[in-house]
């Protein structure tokens, strides 16, 4: 059994501030940037200082806890009515991750029951820390049970990064990467650099390269070169939002993988914490698509690298449709060959 080195905690709370590990700089500088306020926070998720489902979700419940203190200090009792405009603030930074309204939601029932005498700061703190170590074991447990679906000497390719930076550690396909590893499952990972904000080759590279892992980096272009070759095994990837018929959210080119796995019969696998299934929408058509600025395809570090005033579509994220998918794997189980029933049956399990 290998031993891998102790993965990144991209979120902290220390000394009464958020702390979050800029995952704009990476792999090149590791800057941690700190937070005393709600707005910043919502502004941190909308230009990707953190990023990733999970990690967008805790990072919100912190952000609320910001907005709590500013709200007592603001307005005393009336502090319930005073946090409404920045928690609105923290949900619209990001549209299509479901984990950020969900964790916004569960932070606002709590503080419902609380007294409007006292500061909720302390009270929603314990309530964040708890979201936030919710989501490490959760990652754990995803790992276990995906790397159970892997054989020996497993082959697999992952895409963007749903690794320890994109939670709050361990990851999700990466949890589920680790966990292979170490079992022995698997004995290569391939990584797409995943254009146009090259989370691949900028984090899950580095991420891999941190514990040891065997990776190659490769052009997102080059997946179906690769799956005709024979040698992969698996597609292993996260998601931003799961619809109730187990219709798939994930970052772009994420479609286009899984219409080449399935001509190639290579498997699919999402990984994702229970959070991102939206149990409120059929299928995949009803999530919203976040559309980002053109810049990010037009140019690479400020520097143009297409025709200036060019037309560009940027969406953040594609849907896969169920049926192209093999497993979707839940702390709460796995689902195999997804559809509204098979979904039904892991509703029900984590309703027990």
């Amino acid at each position: 059994m290998t031993k891998l080195l102790q993965t990144i905690e991209p979120i902290l709370w220390r000394d009464e501030r958020l702390h979050l590990l800029d995952q704009r700089v990476l792999p090149h500088k590791e800057n941690w940037l700190e937070f005393h306020d709600s707005d910043a926070v919502a502004e941190a998720i909308k230009t990707m200082v953190v990023r990733g489902a999970p990690a967008i979700g805790v990072t919100a419940a912190y952000g609320v806890v910001l907005a709590a203190r500013e709200a007592w200090f603001s307005a005393g009792e009336n502090w319930q009515e005073a946090i409404n405009p920045p928690l609105k603030r923290l949900a619209a930074s990001r549209p299509t991750a479901v984990n950020l309204s969900w964790a916004i939601d569960r932070m606002k029932t709590a503080s419902a029951s609380l007294s409007k005498y006292e500061s909720p700061e302390p009270a929603l703190l314990t309530f964040a820390q708890q979201i936030h170590q919710e989501d490490v074991k959760a990652n754990r447990t995803m790992g276990q049970y995906g790397a159970d679906l892997l054989d020996n000497d497993s082959i697999v390719l992952t895409h963007c990064n749903a690794g320890a930076l994109a939670t709050a550690g361990f990851g999700t396909a990466l949890g589920v990467i680790r966990q292979g590893f170490i079992d022995g499952k698997i004995e290569h990972v391939y990584v797409d650099e995943t254009r146009p904000w090259l989370q691949g080759s900028r984090l899950t590279a580095w991420e891999l390269m941190q514990e040891g892992i065997p990776m190659t980096l490769q052009a997102d272009v080059a997946a179906g070169a690769l799956m005709a070759s024979g040698q992969l095994d698996w597609v292993i990837v996260g998601a931003d939002r799961i619809a109730s018929n187990g219709d798939t959210a994930n970052k772009i080119g994420t479609y286009s993988l899984a219409v080449l796995a399935k001509y190639h019969g290579v498997k699919l696998m999402v990984v994702a914490p229970t959070t991102t299934i939206d149990w409120s929408i059929d299928n995949g058509s009803q999530i919203p698509i976040e559309q980002r600025t053109g810049s990010e395809v037009s140019e690479i570090d400020g520097r143009p690298i297409a025709p200036s005033e060019v037309h560009v579509s940027n969406p953040a994220f594609d849907v896969t449709p169920a049926e192209l998918i093999d497993a979707i794997v839940t702390e709460s189980g796995v689902v195999r060959s997804p559809s509204k029933e098979n979904m039904k049956q892991l509703k029900s399990e984590e309703e027990k």
